[in-house]
């Protein structure tokens, strides 16, 4: 497995080992003590989740402020833009985004840890997206910073108009958003 912290640090990009010939392929998905040797911390998952959306469907930024969850996502079909940004008031790298292309392809998976809002948008006609998390999803605490805040100018690559839920696109703007300390 190929381990790359990226520009936010505590961010991890993960590249299986790949072992493909003519019948198909095959690779390691998940390796728990690989996982923790890469982002050197013990974790303990408690939930996955499986979505779908079609092309344009933008997703995010989702976060949970109490009960806040760490994923580890990957697409198994189609491809996607993934955003993760820095909520941690008390880091140097606060309101800071980084993004990387998932897809079933190249079979990348992203870490993103507690402390940050994470979204995605559809690049391919769909995408079927995998997400591991370390704490359960609860409503009551979950919370979201508009996609298209100015202040964070995440350059999403959507061709035409983004498909976002009610929810998204009340989100909040990252100066008026409640962040972690």
């Amino acid at each position: 497995m190929i381990i790359t912290k990226l520009t936010l640090p505590d961010v991890v990009l993960l590249e299986p080992n790949v072992f493909g010939d003519e019948r198909g392929f095959f690779f390691e998905s998940f390796n728990q003590a690989q996982f923790e040797t890469a982002i050197d911390r013990k974790i303990h998952f408690v939930q996955d989740n499986h979505s779908r959306s079609a092309k344009n469907v933008l997703r995010g930024l989702h976060y949970q402020i109490h009960q806040p969850q760490g994923k580890l996502v990957r697409v198994v079909a189609g491809e996607v833009f993934d955003v993760a940004v820095d909520l941690r008031k008390s880091s140097p790298t606060f309101g800071q985004s980084v993004s990387e292309i998932l897809s079933a392809e190249n079979k990348k998976q992203l870490w993103i840890p507690e402390g940050f809002a994470h979204g995605f948008c559809v690049l391919s006609d769909s995408a079927e997206f995998l997400y591991k998390t370390t704490d359960y999803w609860a409503p009551e605490h979950e919370r979201c910073i508009v996609w298209h805040d100015r202040d964070l100018a995440i350059d999403w690559p959507v061709v035409g108009e983004a498909i976002v839920s009610t929810k998204d696109s009340q989100g909040a703007t990252l100066k008026a958003a409640e962040v972690f300390a």
